[in-house]
């Protein structure tokens, strides 16, 4: 952390460890149904485990590019500015999936995108709810009638009576 932010060298070590870290769970997961070849062909977990073994190499690679080839050094990753267009981004996502887990995804999806619409598209109120309502409707009629497969529903829903 710099005295401006995050600097991007941090960040990519910090990267290259979670992703080596991931590599290693997929590993590990792998490693616990069976990673060997069997009469039968290969065990469930032979092609996952060496798929977590070239994660973690590609990781260990970015891992040691950035420590010996100090790249990246002084480069800025995320300050003050940078945070703030990224909360924008991040924070109505969370917000559309906490809503959806209690209210179901047609509320959540109505929802998400009469606030982005307006908060970040500065349109008209009336424009953004119709265009939440118009989507999720268009969700239902593709989802559930053409392809007919459920979504989440949450109480209204359940009010209206589509299960």
């Amino acid at each position: 952390m710099t005295h401006n932010g995050i600097s991007r060298y941090s960040m990519e070590i910090a990267t290259a460890l979670l992703t080596g870290g991931i590599g290693l769970a997929i590993c590990y997961g792998a490693w616990q149904v069976g990673t060997g070849w069997t009469p039968s062909g290969p065990d469930s977990g032979y092609f996952p485990f060496w798929i977590g073994v070239l994660i973690v190499a590609g990781s260990g690679v970015n891992l040691l590019r950035t420590i010996v080839g100090h790249r990246h050094k002084d480069e800025i990753f995320l300050d003050a500015a940078r945070l703030k267009s990224l909360a924008r981004f991040v924070l109505p996502i969370l917000g559309f999936a906490v809503v959806s887990l209690l209210l179901g995804l047609y509320v959540g999806t109505t929802l998400y995108v009469l606030f982005a619409m307006r908060l970040q598209g500065h349109y008209a109120w009336w424009r953004s709810l119709a265009s939440g309502v118009a989507i999720s409707v268009c969700f239902y009629l593709l989802f559930e009638l053409v392809f007919q497969v459920p979504l989440l529903k949450g109480p209204l829903e359940h009010a209206f009576g589509i299960y």
